[in-house]
């Protein structure tokens, strides 16, 4: 039993390991309004076709994960934004909201620009992501279609790591904004290596105590 105690508390040790110093990642999440509040998006905005009179939402921010992302800051009506652009046949318009969040969020040597609120008009068919393109040029990718920038903002930098210590050199794992659904066609980072690593997790310490029960019989 004893043996068991130091493997499970080996395991737990190096379960934290990988995370102890994560705050999160920097990425532009996306979100939905439903008039009253913001909803974490189900899906990406790359396969997402607003009705006419949706609101869409974007932020900048660090996140662990899609529980404690930030939501953005203002929640207009769809009135409020498209109110003075007139229903058009063969289009839609899609109210889009752009929080590019606060200077604890942004990237070293930059400031966020402001917010932004604007009204696209675009095809029928068209998504999200097209609706953020009609207003919130320049947009930048990165080599997987991620989402990186909006407006120009931030300039450099794409789904980050970032440490108790600042950003880690690690591979973008974002994919709360754009065109990413091989990933996770939901609005935020992917949680596959925390799931993956904790079912790790389990499967050694069922097998300990097992091997365990099968040395006392």
């Amino acid at each position: 039993m004893r043996r068991v105690v130091v493997i499970l508390a080996l395991l737990l040790a190096f379960s934290g390991a990988g995370t102890a110093h994560a705050a999160g990642y920097r990425y532009w999440s996306f979100w939905e309004n439903d008039g009253a509040t913001w909803a974490y998006a189900t899906q990406g905005p790359a396969l997402a076709r607003p009705a006419d009179g949706t609101v869409n939402g974007f932020r900048f921010a660090v996140s662990a994960d899609s529980q404690d992302a930030a939501k953005p800051r203002e929640t207009p009506d769809f009135e409020a934004v498209c109110g003075a652009t007139p229903p058009k046949p063969g289009s839609k318009r899609i109210a889009v909201v752009v929080d590019p969040g606060t200077r604890a969020d942004a990237p070293a040597g930059e400031k966020p620009p402001p917010p932004l609120a604007a009204c696209a008009r675009v095809g029928t068919e068209a998504t999200s992501a097209d609706a953020l393109a009609a207003v919130a040029k320049p947009l930048r990718y990165n080599g997987d279609a991620l989402l990186c920038g909006i407006s120009g903002y931030p300039e450099s930098g794409c789904g980050e790591q970032i440490s108790a210590d600042g950003p880690t050199p690690t591979a973008s794992r974002a994919t709360g904004a754009l065109q990413k659904p091989k990933a996770d066609d939901a609005g935020g980072p992917p949680t596959l290596g925390i799931l993956a690593g904790a079912a790790a997790v389990l499967t050694l310490t069922t097998a300990a105590l097992w091997q365990a029960r099968r040395r006392r019989a």
